[in-house]
């Protein structure tokens, strides 16, 4: 026969035994939190990364780009406002070279300009050069019977006939 353990040996065995399986879920238990707490730091690090880079962006697109071209079209428009009959200084120191600031902005900063935006960037750099040539047509000193009040680039300064089939 067998002798029958004590109650003793009985709760110190279930006490050992019930240790040893806590401590081995404990560490599984542990291991797995400290799993998840490094993807989690991961992700956040990542989240991070992406704001501050789209907060970098968002920075020197207003103080590169947007803020430069804005008080470019208000000069711009205050001298268009001001403007009553032919007047050089308003029409080369003010509109030509205003409408000449904002071309080289979108073209030397055209990586601050958001995609959605790029064919419209484009369509106004087109509409500038066509009006800077027509300006350079119409007052050009050898040919003074093209003065005229105003300069407009007229239809020709809003975009190709394919960009506006496209945009209708």
């Amino acid at each position: 026969m067998t002798e029958q353990p004590s109650i003793w040996q009985v709760i110190f065995t279930a006490l050992v035994s019930g240790t040893v399986v806590s401590a081995m879920l404990g560490l599984i238990f542990h291991q797995r939190l400290k799993s998840i707490e490094a993807r989690l730091n991961e992700e956040l690090q990542r989240n991070v990364e992406i704001f501050r880079t789209t907060r970098a962006w968002q920075e020197a697109a207003i103080s590169e780009l947007l803020g430069p071209m804005v008080m470019q079209f208000d000069r711009v428009k205050r001298a268009f406002n001001r403007y009553k009959a032919k007047n050089i200084y308003l029409e080369t120191k003010v509109i030509a070279e205003g409408n000449t600031s904002i071309k080289n902005l979108l073209l030397s900063h055209g990586h601050l300009i958001p995609a959605e935006l790029l064919d419209d960037a484009g369509r106004l750099v087109e509409h500038f050069e066509v009006w800077l040539e027509e300006f350079e047509r119409v007052r050009d000193e050898k040919k003074p019977e093209l003065e005229t009040q105003f300069v407009f680039a007229g239809p020709q300064g809003f975009g190709s006939r394919d960009n506006q089939s496209k945009n209708s």
